[in-house]
């Protein structure tokens, strides 16, 4: 069975806020950051460092 990347995500984080319950302000600034550097002059940077 083969699930979709967006659709796994959706429920891992749905399970991480019930469980683990983040601060909302936590969420939103790592959701915006992760926006933010996925678009800047970094991220090949970052890119390389993950691989």
């Amino acid at each position: 069975m083969q699930v979709p990347l967006w659709l796994a995500l959706v429920v891992v984080g749905y399970l991480g806020v019930k469980l683990i319950r983040p601060p909302w302000w936590l969420i939103a600034v790592l959701l915006l950051g992760g926006f933010l550097l996925a678009d800047s002059v970094l991220a090949p940077a970052i890119n390389a460092l993950i691989k």
